[in-house]
């Protein structure tokens, strides 16, 4: 089962919720969290980038007591730099210009193109044992995430409950009270992106009204602004887990398109 995070402040949990959350301090991306010691936890930290974007800056992992710090282009390793392929103690770091992967033998698998987009995949043995903004992994969308007990919060208050507090960080939280727009108007640009021939074959592996649903709150996020960012981070990543169900996407990239 996959976790993602992509676009803009896109989030979609183990249990298949997809949520926006636009926070800009460290988080909990996905932990272990069934006993007070961690196997392995993931924490990311967003920022606007110069064109305004979110991206994320850093990912920090630690698997037992071994500690991976990744940014763009940059792996550290225990506070040492180190040249990729790395290998050591069942952890597997590989990075190209396009990707950064770590593999660790736990069971964990994470995917960074390090900008906007991460992916942690994780073996069935974690399920009901994680937290953070990826959730429980219980299988069951909603509950113990927007619903737990009696209370339900919204995306904005889930997401400000997983920050790791740091006595001297600079970040606000978003405002929980600010409701997210409406967007039906780009109901038909999305829906028609997203069915379009070259995603065949991933009408049935995926669920296409959630992408559909976040590719509308890109466009009116954009207000008119055709830039790539707006448009593609959403089908991209669609077509990225189209591939990692097994599909096939076709070539959707055009000279004029994204």
């Amino acid at each position: 089962y996959v976790c993602s995070t992509w676009g803009n402040n896109h989030f979609k949990t183990f249990d298949g919720d997809i949520y926006q959350f636009p926070g800009i301090c460290e988080y909990n991306f996905a932990s272990d969290c069934r006993n007070s010691y961690k196997e392995f936890s993931v924490h990311i930290q967003r920022a606007l980038n110069s064109n305004n974007h979110p991206e994320i800056q850093y990912i920090l992992i630690t698997i037992k007591d071994f500690t991976v710090y990744l940014r763009p282009k940059l792996a550290v390793v225990d506070g040492q730099i180190v040249k990729t392929p790395y290998y050591s103690s069942g952890v597997l770091i590989e990075s190209n210009d396009i990707y950064t992967k770590v593999y660790a033998r736990l069971g964990l698998v994470l995917i960074w193109n390090q900008k906007d987009s991460l992916m942690v995949e994780l073996d069935s043995k974690f399920n009901n044992r994680t937290c953070g903004l990826c959730g429980d992994y219980n299988g069951i969308p909603i509950y113990n995430e927007f619903i737990n007990g009696v209370t339900s919060y919204n995306s904005i208050t889930y997401g400000n409950l997983q920050k790791i507090s740091k006595p001297n960080a600079r970040c606000e939280d978003p405002d929980e009270t600010q409701a997210l727009p409406s967007c039906n108007g780009h109901r038909d640009e999305c829906e028609r992106l997203l069915t379009s021939s070259a995603f065949a074959d991933c009408r049935l592996r995926l669920d296409l009204e959630m992408y559909i649903q976040a590719c509308m709150q890109d466009k009116c996020a954009c207000n008119g602004n055709e830039d790539s960012f707006c448009l593609c981070s959403t089908i991209s990543e669609y077509s990225r887990q189209c591939s990692h169900a097994g599909g096939r996407p076709g070539e959707w990239r055009t000279q004029y398109f994204c």
